[in-house]
C-alpha cells in the first residue's frame, strides 16, 4: 500500500521542484535573466542543456510525487541536494550573483535544510517499509 504524502513534504517537494521549471523558461526566453548566461556570446545551448537537465528530474519528480514512491523521491531530493551544493560554490565562484550572501541564505533556507529534513523522514519511511 502507498503511503500518503504529508503536507510539509508536499511543500518541500514544490519548492524544490519549481525552479526545475521556471528556470529552464527563463533560460530559454530570457537568457539574460539567467546569471551567468547573459555574458554569454550564443547562451542558447547551454540554456537548452539546463533545461534538459532541469526539465527532466522536475518531471520525475512530478511521477514520482503521483506514484507516492517514497524511494524515488528519496534518490530525486539527494539527486537535487548534490545539484543543489555544486551549483551555489560555481555560481559564487563565478560571480553569478550580485549579492552572492542572500543567494547562499536562501540556497540554505529554501533548498539545503528542507532537502535534509526531507531525506531524513523518506529514509525513516523507507526503512519502516521493510
Amino acid at each position: 500500500m502507498k503511503q500518503s504524502i504529508p503536507i510539509w513534504l508536499t511543500l518541500i517537494i514544490v519548492i524544490e521542484t519549481l525552479p526545475m521549471f521556471i528556470g529552464p523558461l527563463l533560460a530559454i526566453f530570457y537568457p539574460s535573466a539567467m546569471p551567468g548566461l547573459a555574458k554569454l556570446p550564443e547562451p542558447l545551448g547551454l540554456a537548452l542543456l539546463y533545461a534538459a537537465r532541469n526539465l527532466a528530474v522536475g518531471i520525475a519528480f512530478i511521477i514520482a510525487y503521483v506514484l507516492k514512491d517514497m524511494r524515488m523521491l528519496f534518490i530525486l531530493i539527494l539527486i537535487r541536494l548534490i545539484t543543489d551544493l555544486i551549483d551555489l560554490p560555481n555560481f559564487v565562484y563565478h560571480g553569478a550573483f550580485d549579492n552572492p550572501v542572500r543567494v547562499a541564505a536562501i540556497f540554505f533556507f529554501l533548498y539545503y535544510i528542507p532537502a535534509v529534513y526531507a531525506l531524513r523522514y523518506l529514509w525513516k519511511q523507507i526503512k519502516n517499509e521493510n
